[in-house]
């Protein structure tokens, strides 16, 4: 099992920046990859980013060039530095660990943190 416990939502207004952080606990070390997800009302969850344990990383084309993903492997924590925030980002984040096993995977998620872009 693992816990994930996330922080640094909040309200800002447009242009400004917010950092979320995704603190890990239990099995922390069969983490394959670790993710930012996102929701908004009325839409699916999205894919912002993910980092694998090898360091390779994806971002959704809506966040590139302003949103950045790192973790620190000694704090077993991720984070997502936001800038150049924009009404539309507006959603509950979600942190995300996948395991991966030879034929299955197991995803485990935070409760998610609020984040409201102001126009």
């Amino acid at each position: 099992q693992v816990q994930l416990v996330e922080s640094g939502g909040g309200l800002v207004q447009a242009g400004g920046s917010l950092r979320l952080s995704c603190s890990a606990s239990g099995i922390t070390l069969r983490i394959n990859t670790s993710g930012w997800y996102r929701q908004a009302p009325g839409k699916q969850r999205e894919l912002v980013a993910d980092i694998s344990r090898g360091g390779s990383i994806n971002y959704a084309d809506s966040v590139k060039g302003r949103f950045t993903i790192s973790r620190d492997n000694t704090k077993n924590t991720v984070y997502l530095q936001m800038n150049s925030l924009k009404p539309e980002d507006t959603a509950v984040y979600y942190c995300n660990a996948r395991i991966l096993f030879s034929r299955d995977r197991s995803d485990y998620w935070g409760q998610g943190t609020q984040v409201t872009v102001s126009s």
